[in-house]
């Protein structure tokens, strides 16, 4: 494994919910980060956020890792769950919901709900 992979592994196992993204959950570097980082953190999410433009072997590394080729990329207990396109559908959808209940991470199912309303 590289050290780019290593430290990826490690990080998905160690965090329960980890977004690796361009920038960071307080100043997203790109839309679709922005995006996702923005649900995560209305519904109380408590993650674990690396900003892939810090480091070249971390930016492509992360899309070998999980065979994805876009970034913001989100694990919930160490598994790969997608990028913003899938986030914002589950979050429509109330899966991300589920998925949270399921893994025991805790947030917001008010703000969840809101989200949902606003966008019905």
């Amino acid at each position: 494994m590289t050290d780019a992979a290593t430290q990826i592994k490690n990080t998905v196992t160690t965090n329960d919910v980890v977004l690796f993204m361009k920038g960071t959950k307080e100043m997203p570097q790109c839309g679709f980060s922005s995006r996702v980082a923005g649900v995560l953190n209305y519904m109380g999410v408590e993650f674990a956020d690396v900003n892939v433009l810090a480091d070249d072997a971390l930016r492509q590394g992360i899309k070998d890792y999980s065979d994805w080729p876009t970034v913001p990329q989100l694990y919930v207990k160490g598994e790969f769950v997608g990028g913003c396109d899938i986030i914002t559908e589950m979050t429509l959808s109330g899966e991300l919901d589920t998925l949270f209940t399921d893994n025991s991470v805790t947030f917001d199912q008010d703000a969840a709900d809101k989200i949902r309303e606003a966008n019905g």
